[in-house]
């Protein structure tokens, strides 16, 4: 259940915002990064940038962004990757939010003070999101921002079963504002879970607070490189075993403070499944089976198969033995399944649109 509020009013106290940026690199971006976050009004901010031995210009930029009092510049003799960078800087967080912003990100004007508005007015909310639309390298972000039109709620354990309904992370991750309090509860990311980290600190702090979505408006804007598993097609299986993992750990540490926390889990589950058999058969319906390019079919029916013990019994398991039985050839051009890819990629185009306006 979830309550649809109108916007908060301004906090009667100015707060303060930690915003961390782990930079690997990114130097010749990190300078409009950091400006996205000083220019923010209505708090206080104080940014980390953290350098991850980058190979190029950044320990300059970075030296240069420190002559602002609001900014402390750190560069690291040896790599250590983004999970020890990340949790670095949430042990140096001393304000009342916290913000993880990667270098090639940017904050939507206002992003914070509407955040901290959420927050203080519902003590109860441990992490505010919003739309945070894509821009690619060779693009520059929309300067389109919107207007803000109220705050959904919603009880942490039902933004949960969102989740795990879907099995999908509805959050790009520089639009989140947390309460500082709560990553002190939950403690850091978990380097274990790798590409679903973010994922799966969203599940543990939805395990001890509420969540808000800020409608109608831009929070942040997120950079989409060529090499991101968003624009990758060898990505499938990679994709799949780390939310699985991600949904896993959280249940396995943290569902003792989920009700429902099996039913929930096997929730996950069963969508995992049902999403590896859905790309298994589009690879009859592409023709992408055999050859260059071909999907990993036979490890997706595996995975569904371990992920979930009952996926024989799904709808998508027999779409797909109809599209074996026809054969790679035959089921590409079968009118049921051109239908059928057709409906799904309507319900795709709705959830997209589902998700900016609601946020799940």
């Amino acid at each position: 259940m979830k309550r649809r509020l109108r916007p908060s009013p301004s906090p009667s106290t100015t707060r303060s915002v930690s915003v961390i940026v782990p930079s690997y690199n990114y130097g010749h971006v990190v300078s409009g990064c950091v400006a996205s976050v000083l220019s923010q009004e209505g708090v206080d901010v104080r940014v980390l940038v953290i350098d991850d031995c980058s190979s190029d210009q950044t320990v300059v930029v970075g030296e240069r962004l420190a002559q602002d009092d609001r900014v402390e510049f750190r560069r690291h003799a040896v790599n250590q990757g983004l999970h020890a960078t990340a949790n670095e800087g949430l042990a140096w967080a001393d304000g009342d939010y916290v913000v993880l912003l990667s270098a090639d990100d940017f904050l939507a004007p206002g992003a914070l003070h509407r955040a901290v508005s959420v927050m203080e007015e519902h003590p109860n909310v441990g992490m505010v999101y919003g739309r945070a639309p894509y821009f690619s390298e060779d693009s520059a972000p929309s300067p389109d921002v919107g207007v803000w039109r109220g705050t959904d709620v919603w009880k942490g354990r039902d933004w949960i079963e969102l989740r795990c309904r879907s099995a999908h992370n509805c959050i790009s991750s520089p639009e989140v504002v947390v309460r500082t309090s709560v990553h002190r509860e939950i403690g850091v990311y978990d380097p274990v879970c790798h590409h679903a980290s973010d994922l799966h600190m969203w599940l543990r702090v939805a395990a001890v607070s509420d969540i808000a979505y800020v409608r109608g408006i831009d929070q942040a804007r997120y950079r989409v490189h060529a090499d991101s598993m968003l624009r990758s097609d060898a990505g499938p299986m990679i994709d799949l075993q780390q939310r699985r993992l991600a949904f896993d750990r959280f249940f396995e540490i943290a569902g003792d403070h989920v009700p429902d926390a099996a039913e929930l889990h096997t929730f996950a589950r069963r969508a995992l499944a049902r999403q590896a058999l859905w790309r298994a058969s589009r690879a009859y319906d592409r023709g992408l089976v055999s050859g260059s390019g071909a999907f990993p079919v036979r490890e997706l029916i595996d995975f569904a198969l371990d992920v979930y013990p009952g996926a024989r019994e799904l709808r998508e398991w027999q779409g797909l033995r109809a599209r074996r039985r026809l054969g790679e050839g035959r089921s590409r051009w079968f009118p049921l399944f051109v239908a059928t890819g057709a409906g799904h990629r309507l319900r795709g185009h709705y959830e997209r649109i589902r998700r900016e306006r609601a946020g799940v």
